[in-house]
């Protein structure tokens, strides 16, 4: 991460704690960042989840997996391509 982005994570870090905003009013906002301000944003988010609730998240994750990989076998959605996945992820993170 360069020194610019940084500035810029705690410069929007101290406006979202010196201003009372509502929690929608925070979502817009950090919404509104750019894509490598709101990575760090979100990363800042899970590392502070509480370590049992952590777990909890792990679950569902793993939930999440089974009923897609059953999804795939079953032939009830399409796959793509690695290469066109990951390009299409670039252009949602670069929006």
């Amino acid at each position: 991460m360069d020194s610019d982005c940084w500035l810029n994570f705690q410069r929007t870090e101290r406006i979202f704690t010196t201003i009372n905003l509502t929690d929608e009013q925070v979502v817009e906002r950090a919404l509104a960042l750019p894509s490598e301000e709101r990575a760090l944003l979100a990363d800042r988010l899970v590392e502070s989840l509480d370590p049992a609730e952590n777990g909890q998240l792990r679950q569902m994750w793993v939930t999440e997996a089974i009923r897609r990989r059953e999804e795939v076998r079953e032939n009830r959605v399409k796959t793509i391509p690695r290469d066109e996945a990951l390009a299409r992820v670039k252009r949602a993170v670069a929006k």
